[in-house]
């Protein structure tokens, strides 16, 4: 299990009322959203998966559905410009800073416009010769290597 991440009730009152009113999905009442959230902070901050969710924070695939749900109408959209507004803003926050920021493994590839890159056998053919001898004479290597 991992430590409960949550929010002070400070926090909440600001939060709290972005969110949306839940109703019960046939008759079983509907979770608290506090509840939800946090379990959505949890697995933003630890990057667990769905299924690693504590079960402080409600069954994974309610939580899961409820932040679907969520994305699909824009809540977290519509809560990050409703805070935006809230905050006095300090300029250098909006700065990235270069710890936070990973390139993908993808990006370890060529630049655009450069050669395609020679295979191995091309480079040695390409190459100027060793000036230095080879170590070893092939008639004094053993059989065994």
């Amino acid at each position: 299990m991992g430590e409960r991440i949550g929010l002070s009730d400070g926090e909440w009152a600001l939060i709290g009322p972005l969110l949306p009113a839940e109703r019960g999905r046939g008759c079983r009442p509907a979770q608290d959203n506090r509840r939800y959230f946090e379990g959505m902070m949890w697995l933003a901050r630890t990057g667990a998966q769905w299924r690693h969710l504590p079960d402080d924070y409600g069954k994974w695939n309610s939580v899961f559905r409820r932040y679907r749900r969520w994305v699909e109408v824009g809540v977290f959209d519509a809560m990050l410009e409703s805070l935006a507004e809230l905050a006095e803003r300090d300029p250098c926050a909006d700065m990235i800073d270069s710890t936070v920021v990973r390139a993908h493994h993808c990006a370890a590839g060529l630049k655009r416009g450069l050669k395609k890159p020679r295979r191995l056998a091309d480079r040695a053919a390409a190459s100027p010769r060793s000036s230095t001898p080879v170590a070893m004479p092939k008639a004094a290597r053993s059989a065994s290597s």
